[in-house]
Order: C-alpha cells, then structure tokens, then sequence
C-alpha cells in the first residue's frame, strides 16, 4: 500500500499537508512534528468531513493526513467523496483493524499507519513523499 501518487504531487515548493484530526492534542503535536522537516507546510488542520472534503478540493493539498474517526463523517466517507482526483493520503487511526486497512486499500491509500505503534513512522513517510515530489 506504498505506491506512490507522484502525479498527484507538483514538483515545486513545499509540500503541503492538511491534518485531517480530531483530537486537539494529536493535531497539535502532529504540526510541532511536520513543522521540523524541512520542505513541509501544514496548510490546516481539520476535525470534520465535510471540511477536509473542501479544503482536499479547493487548497492545493498534496498530501492529506486522516483520522478515521472524525467529530462529524469518517476518513473513508473523505476518501469515497474525493475519489481519485486526491492527495497522497496517509490515514493515520488508532483503528488499525485489518478490515479497515483492506478497505483503505481498496479506495488506493498510500499508507496507513497505527498512531500507536507507528507515530515516529510519519516523519520518514513524509519525507519520502517530499522526495517523490521533487524526482
């Protein structure tokens, strides 16, 4: 489930994240982490659905991080309403179960990551994305 969206990222300027994240706390960690690499620009962060749907579509979003469990909606209720016109995506949930990773799958997730076991992951898959971007 690593492949990459190349296409989906441009090659210039800095990549550009949106945290899609419920939990104040995560978000606000997730930015003191993604705000130290070099090349990333964290363009928001929202809790909800209907949010991440408009701002994946309307922001120059290059790659989207995602909760699966949102205040309002789901990560796959943002995955099924952009389709493939999308950012890379990582989902990152504390609801790695396997039908859910299948599922992710299926709709061409580029990684999915446990935020329990897998938080000090992101960084390194960030900057992979980054590289991708700039090849």
């Amino acid at each position: 489930m690593e492949a990459s969206r190349t296409g989906a990222l441009r090659r210039t300027g800095a990549l550009r994240v949106l945290v899609v994240e419920d939990s104040v706390l995560l978000a606000e960690r997730l930015q003191e982490v993604l705000g130290q690499i070099a090349g990333v620009e964290v363009v928001g962060t929202v809790v909800d659905e209907g949010t991440a749907v408009a701002m994946a579509r309307e922001g120059d979003i290059h790659v989207l991080i995602l909760d699966l469990q949102l205040r309002h909606g789901t990560g796959f209720g943002v995955l099924r309403a952009l389709g493939e016109e999308r950012p890379a995506v990582i989902v990152f949930t504390n609801y790695a179960l396997p039908e859910y990773r299948r599922r992710a799958e299926q709709l061409g997730v580029e990684y999915f990551l446990n935020k329990s076991l897998e938080f000090e992951r992101l960084p390194e898959v960030i900057k992979t994305l980054a590289e991708e971007r700039h090849s």
